[in-house]
């Protein structure tokens, strides 16, 4: 739809943050043709933290809206397939940014995921699999967890699905309609209108609504218009609204999720660099339209692109050279990835390949074996010279100095774990063995300090020395609660159909007592024929609370909600269905 102006942006370079040099001469070279609106800083706190902001381009001061508190939306996955390393890629740096804003900052992070659960690869792969499209996303959203799960990445405080904020999302289209920026199509179709917002669009790239756009076939006014509403193909998952039965484009989901949150004051939003055009910038319009206000989200950090070796493009399941997290974690561990990571900034392209693993393996074997010798050195099983204590405590206190610094600065990675490695080094100097014992005094406290620095850092990461790591196993209990999820939704839809009878009508006015008798006499004969017929949806779905109570699985229907429950190890685990 947007192939046009996708090409228009890439040709004026997104800015991929520090080092990266044609996103940003190419930014410049553009400057001329399109002029990109001019950032704000925000009102707020100043967290001490510098950020490289793609609102404007450069590193800014992070000033949150709370003294101590980050609002941050991160789009999450179209869940329809196995999550990859390019997704694990950026998943994991903005865990590492989340982490460090929390443990060596104190910020409060409260984070918002949003999933699309329903979209044209989700309705292709479901048909492909001949099951429905809730019923696969369900199956990959759940896998997706699972992996985050094992990378060790912090879930966000909530994830939110698009298919349960549909009448959200209709009531955020309305009013942008209203507002006089998105129209409605004959055809049933509603689309952002680039053109009415004029230089208003344009906030992450040099895109200029005015220019000529590719020719289109479609309903659009413009090229660059895109989706808000799409109109229902045949056999499709659609839902009602005042445009006819259809669902909601990619855009609106995020907006409408992120505001239902957050409101108008967003400090961050993160995602791959990818999505900074069209869908970030297009949420951006979006949102300052809804909220009429100047500058929706303050800060837009995006990751870079994961490199196949030898390649220049970005591993995605379109061009088929992905590796996907499961298979990956078969042969290395989280922790590997992890360094990995951190070893390059979070907004660069980085190439993965066995010797860059290879690198990461070993850094880490480095690190553990200093913390073994170390350990070794203060039980007094490693004998060594007398150590300059005063040359490794000033080390330890520059090494602190350093990593905070180096967090601040864009969240440097790179150059703190250098600041670790080189404390390592050091330490390893002064841990000479000798074959005879002079007597001399150990120096445990110092190695005890470095010790429990070095293990608190990278556990602040996500890492943990010593650990075994596990690969991805088959335990299948959230297979299991996704499945009886599913059926107690089913059963309570069935149950609320059976139970849902016409009320007995009202005396009609005008026509005195005994008039109203007969159609109030039909309206209760017209009931019980009704209950009888649906006795029986009834009934079964008492034979199916007993048959679950069975086997532990306890079904508890209530006024407006069913919850179920089942007994593991001593623990109840508790969900609860709405009725719809």
């Amino acid at each position: 739809m947007l192939r046009g102006a996708a090409a228009a942006a890439r040709r004026c370079g997104l800015g991929l943050g520090p080092g990266s040099g044609r996103g940003q001469a190419g930014a410049r070279r553009c400057s001329g043709a399109a002029r990109r609106r001019q950032w704000a800083r925000p009102a707020g706190h100043d967290s001490g933290i510098v950020a490289y902001n793609s609102r404007s381009q450069s590193k800014e001061p992070l000033v949150l809206g709370t003294e101590g508190v980050a609002t941050w939306y991160s789009c999450g996955p179209t869940v329809y397939d196995h999550a990859h390393l390019g997704h694990a890629c950026s998943y994991v740096r903005f865990d590492i940014i989340r982490r460090i804003m929390t443990r060596f900052f104190g910020i409060e992070v409260i984070m918002v995921m949003g999933i699309t659960d329903i979209d044209d690869k989700i309705i292709k792969r479901a048909s492909e699999m001949n099951i429905s499209p809730v019923a696969l996303a369900r199956i990959y959203e759940e896998d997706f967890k699972q992996d985050m799960a094992a990378l060790k990445v912090l879930p966000p405080t909530v994830y939110m699905r698009v298919t349960d904020n549909i009448p959200q999302i209709i009531s955020f289209i309305k009013t942008i309609i209203s507002s006089g920026q998105a129209y409605a199509t004959s055809q049933g179709n509603v689309y952002f209108d680039v053109k009415s917002w004029g230089k208003r669009y344009g906030v992450l790239t040099t895109i200029n609504p005015d220019t000529q756009d590719e020719a289109v076939d479609s309903d659009k006014r413009h090229g660059k218009d895109f989706a808000l509403w799409k109109a229902a193909k045949p056999q499709e998952l659609s839902w009602n609204s005042p445009w006819g039965k259809g669902r909601p484009g990619w855009h609106i989901e995020c907006s409408t999720i992120s505001s239902a949150v957050f409101g108008k004051q967003l400090d961050i939003h993160t995602g791959g660099i990818d999505l900074a055009f069209p869908h970030h910038e297009n949420e951006i319009a979006q949102c300052e339209v809804y909220h009429q206000c100047e500058q929706w989200g303050n800060y837009f950090l995006h990751s870079g692109h994961l490199h196949v070796k030898g390649s220049q493009e970005k591993m995605s399941k379109s061009l088929k050279n992905y590796i996907t997290i499961k298979d990956f974690l078969k042969k290395c561990s989280s922790d590997q990835f992890r360094m990995f990571c951190l070893r390059g900034r979070y907004s660069s392209a980085v190439e993965f390949s066995d010797e860059s693993m290879e690198d990461a393996k070993n850094l880490l074997q480095a690190i553990s074996s200093f913390i073994r010798d170390a350990n070794a050195y203060i039980k007094g099983q490693l004998v060594c010279d007398p150590v300059r204590e005063d040359i490794l405590w000033e080390r330890l206190a520059n090494t602190k100095v350093t990593v905070k610094a180096a967090f601040a600065d864009d969240f440097d990675t790179s150059r703190a774990v250098a600041a670790i490695m080189d404390l390592i080094h050091h330490g390893n100097r002064q841990l000479k063995a000798v074959t005879k014992d002079a007597g001399s005094p150990r120096s445990s406290v110092v190695y005890g300090s470095i010790i429990s620095y070095i293990e608190g850092f990278f556990n602040a990461l996500g890492m943990s020395f010593g650990e075994r790591q596990v690969p991805v196993g088959g335990d299948k209990s959230a297979v299991l609660s996704s499945v009886i999820e599913e059926l107690v939704r089913f059963r309570t839809k069935i149950r609320h159909y059976a139970l849902a009878l016409p009320e007995a009508a009202d005396a009609v006015p005008g026509e005195g007592v005994a008039g109203a008798k007969e159609p109030k006499q039909e309206q209760k004969e017209k009931r019980k024929q009704l209950m009888q017929e649906r006795k029986p949806l009834l009934e079964a779905c008492d034979s199916l609370r007993r048959d679950l109570a069975a086997f532990g699985i306890h079904i508890k229907d209530r006024a407006a909600v069913s919850t179920w429950e089942t007994v593991e190890g001593g623990q109840t685990e508790k969900q609860t269905e709405k009725k719809s």
